[in-house]
């Protein structure tokens, strides 16, 4: 059985205007849930970067890794921008996936 690829580039954070991690995978679904489920090591797993905000489909990994190399070099205020023009509120976008929130971070 051949399995379907979706190339993907995604921006995760940790809350809004939080830490932002920039990904690139094949299978958006799986990748949300080992970031989620802190099952990759390094980055997102120490700080705890796991709220999907904006994500966007290519037709091939080569166009996906492009845009997400682009984007790692843009500067916060763009990505920040690019982030608010499609998802104004910061929404956790995975719940469109069928993820559970995530809990609510506290501020004390």
């Amino acid at each position: 059985m051949k399995r379907e690829i979706s190339p993907t580039v995604y921006l995760l954070a940790s809350r809004r205007n939080g830490t932002l991690y920039i990904g690139v995978t094949s299978d958006l679904v799986k990748r949300l849930y080992e970031h989620r489920n802190g099952l990759i090591e390094g980055f997102t797993k120490d700080y705890g970067v796991k709220r999907l905000v904006w994500f966007e489909p290519h037709d091939s990994m080569d166009s996906a890794i492009l845009r997400g190399k682009r984007i790692k070099k843009w500067n916060r205020p763009w990505k920040i921008a690019l982030i608010e023009a499609g998802n104004p509120d910061w929404d956790d976008l995975a719940l469109g996936f069928g993820y559970e929130p995530l809990p609510t971070l506290r501020c004390d």
